[in-house]
């Protein structure tokens, strides 16, 4: 029987700075209300000047590890899936690499915005299965406090920072990832994109006019594609797995906003009682997100020995997918 990707140990990392949405009232034309009512979120998490994406990867990580009972020579290779890296490079998985000791593990990370979590499931779930590694850190981890503009009402209210990381081993058993379903749709980036720098914006012309280096969202465009797509993904990762939707003993998705969970459930079918929701208090951490969530479920008791556990998410590129998983 070919080993199944097991999931040991799960941590995450929240800033202790908290932006309420009456503090946002402060600073942008908006109100608790209107934040509220049109995204579920009433707080999120501000790294503090000097926390990097790196600290908090490496705060969820050793978390993760603890509870997993490894130790940083134990692990063979770091993941961290972000779009808010310390820098365009290194990788922030080095960074954690170097921060952990964790001599012996190579380290990458995965830009796939708030899909980057489940395409690290995918990369490790390979690696382990042939063998390549025993102990795989994925993490996913984001300061997205830094590439908001704070004036522009239709963004920076949403998002948050934050880490979540996973220990990944092989098991003999018939626990673990069933399956993880990947698609991307590169003719959609225009609807959600950061520039930054890069060969298109080169840094020496990041003040010119046209390149804006903060995120670029039209919400009502993406809310729809966004819908549609984590449930085709759910639907296929059940369909392949022989299953449906009252098969689910909870539901991960992706935390962008309560309007899209609620919408992504129902048509699911999945009740809002199978579903994990901590965007209230949160906001969108991106690739940190479904990570965050899991150790919030998992520590709570709402994850339980052979539950099934769907994850999806849906993120820029576009990007998407849905795992499966039994605990």
């Amino acid at each position: 029987m070919m080993k199944r990707m097991c999931v040991t140990g799960t941590g995450s990392y929240l800033p202790e700075k908290i932006l309420t949405n009456k503090d946002l009232e402060k600073i942008v034309d908006t109100s608790d209300e209107w934040i509220a009512t049109r995204t579920g979120i009433r707080e999120r998490h501000i790294a503090a000047e000097g926390e990097h994406t790196s600290d908090l990867a490496t705060e969820a990580a050793r978390r993760a590890m603890t509870m997993a009972g490894v130790v940083a020579e134990d692990i063979d290779l770091i993941i961290v899936a972000t779009v808010t890296g310390d820098f365009n490079w290194p990788a922030t998985a080095c960074l954690v690499q170097a921060n952990l000791q964790a001599t012996r593990a190579f380290a990458f990370d995965i830009s796939a915005a708030c899909s980057g979590f489940l395409y690290g499931l995918s990369v490790a779930d390979n690696y382990i299965k042939t063998g390549s590694a025993k102990k795989v850190l994925l993490i996913g981890a984001e300061v997205f406090s830094r590439i908001v503009d704070w004036t522009d009402r239709g963004t920076c209210i949403l998002f948050g920072d934050g880490a979540g990381a996973v220990v990944l081993e092989a098991s003999d058993g018939d626990r673990g990832m069933l399956s993880c379903h990947l698609h991307a749709d590169g003719s959609c980036w225009p609807l959600l994109y950061q520039m930054g720098q890069g060969s298109r914006n080169p840094a020496d012309s990041s003040a010119s006019e046209g390149h804006n280096p903060f995120v670029q969202m039209q919400g009502n465009e993406v809310f729809k594609v966004a819908v549609r797509s984590l449930c085709d993904a759910g639907e296929e990762a059940l369909a392949a797995n022989d299953m449906n939707a009252g098969d689910v003993d909870l539901l991960i998705p992706h935390q962008a906003n309560r309007r899209i969970l609620e919408a992504t459930a129902k048509r699911l079918k999945v009740p809002l009682e199978k579903v994990m929701v901590n965007v209230d208090r949160v906001g969108n951490t991106s690739a940190a997100s479904i990570a965050i969530a899991l150790d919030e479920a998992h520590r709570a008791g709402r994850v339980k020995q052979d539950d099934i556990l769907l994850l999806n998410a849906f993120g820029g590129g576009f990007t998407w997918g849905a795992a499966l998983f039994r605990w």
